[in-house]
């Protein structure tokens, strides 16, 4: 898989583990030369919706605001959430990725059955995987308070997600308010119910669909961004409060094709089966559940940003679906 695709794509369409977002670094696309930048941007704006983090649906008397997140707690969460209140007044429910009882049966499924995280029969990842890229995989996750002797036996998946979190952003590990974490507070606190977009289970079913050579491929890609990350971080988090968390992908996308080996088609291939597996397939099961609350009441939906971009992204889907579309303000 590509080096910077799987620790974006988690935490920006919510599979990472939410942390507090302390990482100091510097934003990549803007050290990009004026020309590369521009190209840059130029092809994150070729896709419907690539800009806007919050829209209002309507169809025939049905409402659905929605709201991309960041799964990361941010003080800038602060504004969007005080630009949410009407819809939370307004609303009638509020859709997320996974709602508390999503969350306890996922917790209960992982109890239940270890082997969802753990190789429990097998060759384990030192066995598995070169030397040196061991050696630096058991060094990250050692900075990131996982012993080598615990990831030698860690499912591959669950460990590219742990990389996905730079060890500077793991102090509040248990301190989930990312903007999705504080929609959901605000909707318990007054009694809005809440609800799931999708079953508890959607993430093992996403990298169940991955060889465990393409698991060990995240690990490897992941390990590439290392020293990075704090970087990455701060480039994620400015993207998305600038409302252009699609030009996270493309840039992605650009950083691929500056691999060796990484030819453009090969680029476009992997990059399509990673966008059908972990957005595009997801998106279009949303709608169902969508339009069934709206035809209830109005909906607050909130969700990772990235699924809100694209030709089977949520709002060009709703807007095939006859719903009229407009941008609200963010900030």
């Amino acid at each position: 898989m590509l080096r910077q695709l799987v620790p974006i794509a988690l935490c920006l369409l919510g599979l990472a583990l939410p942390a507090r977002a302390e990482c100091l670094g510097q934003n990549l696309i803007a050290t990009l030369p004026e020309a590369e930048r521009t190209a840059l941007y130029a092809q994150s704006h070729a896709v419907p919706f690539a800009q806007g983090n919050m829209w209002r649906a309507t169809k025939a008397g049905q409402e659905i605001t929605l709201v991309g997140t960041y799964h990361m707690d941010d003080p800038r969460h602060d504004a969007t959430m005080r630009r949410l209140e009407p819809a939370l007044q307004k609303a009638t429910t509020l859709l997320v990725e996974a709602g508390p009882e999503e969350m306890a049966a996922l917790k209960a499924r992982l109890a239940a059955d270890p082997a969802l995280m753990v190789v429990t029969d097998g060759p384990t990842l030192p066995e598995d995987l070169p030397a040196d890229v061991w050696q630096r995989l058991s060094a990250a996750m050692q900075a990131r308070g996982v012993p080598g002797f615990m990831a030698a036996k860690m499912q591959p998946w669950y460990l590219a997600m742990l990389l996905s979190i730079p060890p500077c952003a793991l102090d509040a590990m248990g301190e989930d308010q990312g903007l999705d974490a504080r929609l959901i507070e605000a909707a318990r606190a007054r009694g809005l119910p809440v609800s799931a977009l999708e079953p508890y289970d959607t993430i093992f079913g996403i990298f169940g669909s991955f060889t465990r050579a393409d698991q060990l491929s995240m690990i490897t890609a992941t390990l590439a961004l290392e020293d990075q990350s704090e970087d990455m971080s701060v480039t994620m988090a400015d993207a998305y409060f600038a409302e252009e968390s699609r030009l996270i992908w493309e840039f992605s996308r650009a950083q691929a094709l500056t691999l060796e080996g990484y030819t453009p088609d090969k680029v476009a291939h992997e990059f399509a089966v990673m966008e059908e597996a972990m957005m595009n397939r997801r998106n279009r099961g949303w709608i169902a559940v969508l339009t069934a609350a709206a035809a209830e009441g109005p909906v607050l939906a909130a969700f990772g940003a990235l699924h809100l971009s694209g030709q089977e992204g949520v709002l060009e889907l709703l807007r095939a679906e006859g719903f009229t579309v407009e941008r609200l303000a963010f900030q």
